[in-house]
């Protein structure tokens, strides 16, 4: 006796498919969406940190940093020393680990002002993104600049970001390009802080997406 043979039809098998596709369409926004976000918070960090620089130059009449006066500004604020505080410039690396150099004191000074979040005392006060890279601001200089050709009054610097990423970051907020205009892309500091060595730009199709790299922006 012949036994009846059981499977699946077309359009039962056509269901699953169209199920397994929607599935993967979900996963793919989803992180797509997470990916949007992701950069939406770092290009916040480089956005605020203007805001930080004329809300206190607006209080104080004075650079965050720079202050020489930031005792009798703020309380628990340690004034920039003379010289070359006070002259107008955030002397210093941007990735300083020196607790006096003006690029350490610009975090302490915004802090007790009350225009950002964080500690302002401790052996290192620099910030962190989103995704835990380190966040530094200093002159646009030879001596502290970290990119040859980067131009502005202050560099903006943030650490740990992946390539993808810098690639995003810099056709929202630049040219796309990572090594021209205001926002530039170099490899992560390999040794000890303080990057010790003027570096030149990453171009774009040398940026490999899944390693991580900092991303310097001029204003």
């Amino acid at each position: 006796m012949k036994r009846k043979q059981s499977g699946f039809t077309l359009i039962e098998i056509a269901i699953v498919l169209v199920i397994i596709g929607l599935l993967l369409g979900g996963v793919l926004k989803g992180q797509e969406l997470i990916n949007s976000a992701k950069v939406k918070n770092l290009a916040t960090d480089f956005k605020n940190i203007p805001v930080f620089i004329y809300g206190y130059q607006d209080k104080f009449k004075a650079l965050p940093g720079d202050d020489i006066q930031a005792a009798s500004h703020v309380a628990n604020a340690t004034s920039a020393a003379q010289p070359p505080g006070g002259n107008g410039v955030i002397n210093g690396k941007w990735d300083s680990v020196t607790a006096t150099d003006e690029t350490q004191l610009f975090w302490q000074h915004v802090r007790l002002a009350g225009l950002a979040p964080g500690p302002t005392t401790g052996a290192d006060l620099l910030p962190t993104n989103s995704i835990n890279g380190i966040i530094g601001i200093t002159n646009g200089g030879t001596t502290d600049n970290p990119i040859a050709g980067l131009r502005g009054s202050y560099i903006i610097c943030s650490a740990g970001i992946l390539g993808k990423y810098a690639k995003q970051l810099d056709t929202q907020m630049d040219d796309g390009n990572t090594a021209s205009g205001s926002m530039m892309t170099i490899p992560n500091n390999a040794g000890a802080r303080p990057m010790s060595v003027q570096q030149t730009a990453t171009a774009t199709g040398s940026v490999d997406d899944a390693t991580s790299y900092t991303v310097c922006y001029g204003v």
